[in-house]
């Protein structure tokens, strides 16, 4: 690909340049104000070869552009001490978190403009050329990914971008992906004056200025990169950077075009009609009064056709996933609901497996392994009385409880899978989840949050995100906490009679109980198309609490053995 870019080209003169700059800026500026009313999220990454001006280009823009819906994230250089460290202790645990979260946090709302200055191209090559070669992170290094094990990693890393890029531009952002070039001459000239300059030579280090000597293999690199990530969603424009005018040119240019290609493309008529039916849901809710005031006939009536809602949704979610699925899938219909563990058993076992977490924990800080343990259930399940007896057995310095509450504004604002990316463990800590990212499958679609285009396509979104968890050397356990109809009844009422406990039940779940046939199917369509051979489910039967909380910590503590085990 980078054949293509024409260097070498005369310089622009000023005043050729500035007339046709001002009006592209002048455009530009309009149209970031009509993408922020639209909510349409514009990405913008510079890449490029050391020296070639990408931070310049981004100041130019940045100059003329309103702040107040732009951001800058400049990727910084690997952390070799912390690569050092995960690479000499354990395989499969590569830093404190995953690879792709930093950009993930530096994400903008729809509406704003989000640069990186250098991105996840960066991050991965220096990933790839240090954490598993062992060496700095310059140019010399390149010709190692051109075989053997580093090759393999190559792809890897395309994957998880490409993932990324993908699940941005589905939810309403666009992507625009620049890189720089420039020839071995320019760049040898760049570095060597940057690095002359007592006020510059503090960007350019020994080694960066070495690297020019290797530009023939970089060269071979960046363009078998460039040419397997020129995604059709997000392609790859390429400009030379030898003349700064000339760039800003078709910088400038690009940004225009992508603004009205997004702007004309409208508004996504599915999201709107799933955002009126939630309202129209909401307001039918308020006109009918409290569900429990119903009678056992209206209560019938309204089972059965949520049993009618619930077979046309499921009609509507894939039949099959493109990701593995584990053999033994897990379903609602084959649930033991008998299962129970007397009062002097549950005492005795509940406090060896308290104290065996308890020292595993300390063995997995040590290997630096990230644990993540999931609850989704029935309302009245269980989950927090299980979250519980977990946490109670751990080093409260050493985990973290997440709660998926109704997202917030500027939540709504960014991808579903965004409020999870920046709500993990760092490695060695565990994170806890009382419900979780699978909301989007559930109660987002059925109660009709999410538009059926967004819950479709949330089930490869979802195996993507653990996928990356399970790379990054994170432990997953997810649990599904289940209890038979009768059973949650009869805690509703109990929760009712007792003033300690009415603050647990609400019209919300009375609401969800009669639905109870779209969450079925729900949950079914969700344990098909989720349960992984690196991510399955699993069922916690807790028709007796006693029984699921019991379980939960010895399937915790049998997943952590095998892990420290292998290691």
């Amino acid at each position: 690909m980078l054949e293509t870019v024409e260097l070498g080209l005369d310089k622009l003169s000023k005043a050729d340049y500035k007339p046709i700059y001002d009006g592209l800026v002048e455009r530009l500026v309009v149209l970031q104000q009509e993408a922020r009313a639209k909510g349409v999220g514009l990405v913008v990454l510079f890449e490029g070869w050391n020296g070639a001006g990408k931070g310049s280009r981004i100041s130019d823009l940045l100059y003329n552009l309103d702040a107040r819906a732009t951001s800058v994230y400049v990727t910084p250089d690997i952390d070799t001490q912390e690569a050092l460290m995960f690479a000499d202790m354990h395989e499969g645990v590569t830093g404190y978190y995953p690879l792709m979260q930093q950009f993930w946090k530096a994400l903008g709302p729809r509406g704003d403009m989000t640069f990186y200055d250098r991105g996840w191209y960066t991050a991965a090559l220096q990933h790839m050329l240090y954490i598993e070669s062992g060496e700095a992170p310059d140019e010399m290094t390149a010709a190692k990914l051109e075989k053997g094990r580093a090759s393999v990693a190559a792809d890897e890393h395309v994957a998880s971008i490409e993932s990324f890029e993908r699940q941005l531009v589905d939810d309403g952002y666009v992507v625009v992906k620049f890189f720089l070039h420039v020839s071995q001459q320019a760049q040898r000239k760049r570095l060597a004056k940057l690095h002359g300059d007592p006020a510059t030579s503090w960007r350019v280090s020994k080694a960066k200025l070495k690297s020019a000597e290797n530009y023939k293999r970089a060269y071979k690199l960046y363009d078998r990169l460039l040419s397997g990530s020129d995604f059709s969603f997000a392609p790859w424009t390429l400009i030379s950077g030898e003349d700064k005018r000339r760039a800003n040119l078709d910088i400038a240019a690009t940004l225009v075009s992508a603004f009205e290609v997004a702007l004309a493309r409208g508004d996504d008529p599915d999201a709107a009609a799933a955002a009126e039916r939630a309202r129209a849901n909401s307001a039918g809710i308020l006109r009918e009064g409290d569900p429990r005031a119903r009678s056992a006939a209206d209560r019938q009536a309204i089972l059965e056709a949520a049993g009618r809602e619930a077979d046309a949704s499921s009609r509507l979610a894939p039949r099959t996933s493109r990701f593995e699925i584990a053999e033994d899938v897990p379903r609602l219909a084959e649930v033991d609901h008998s299962l129970v563990l007397d009062e002097g058993d549950y005492r005795r076992r509940l406090k060896y497996e308290q104290k065996r977490l308890a020292m595993l924990e300390q063995e997995m800080y040590l290997a630096r392994v990230p644990l993540m343990v999931m609850y989704e259930g029935w309302d009245a399940a269980g989950k927090g009385g299980a979250i519980k007896r977990v946490a109670q057995a751990l080093d409260a310095r050493a985990y973290t409880i997440f709660t998926s509450p109704a997202p917030t504004k500027p939540e709504l604002a960014h991808p579903h899978l965004w409020r999870y990316w920046t709500r993990l463990p760092k490695a060695g800590h565990v994170g806890i989840y009382d419900r979780s990212w699978y909301g989007r499958v559930l109660v987002e679609r059925v109660e009709g949050f999410a538009s059926a285009t967004e819950w479709s396509r949330a089930y490869d979104e979802i195996n993507e995100f653990e996928r990356e968890l399970q790379k990054w050397g994170a432990i997953l356990i997810k649990f599904w906490v289940d209890v038979c109809p009768d059973e949650q009844l009869s805690r509703f009422e109990a929760r009712e009679a007792d003033p300690a406990k009415q603050w647990k039940i609400t019209e919300e779940d009375w609401r969800n109980r009669e639905k109870y046939p779209q969450y079925k199917a729900a949950v079914e369509d969700m344990f098909r198309l989720t349960s992984t051979p690196y991510a399955p489910w699993r069922i916690l039967e807790s028709d007796d609490k006693r029984y699921a909380r019991v379980k939960s910590l010895q399937i915790i503590n049998d997943a952590l053995t095998e892990r420290l085990r292998e290691n």
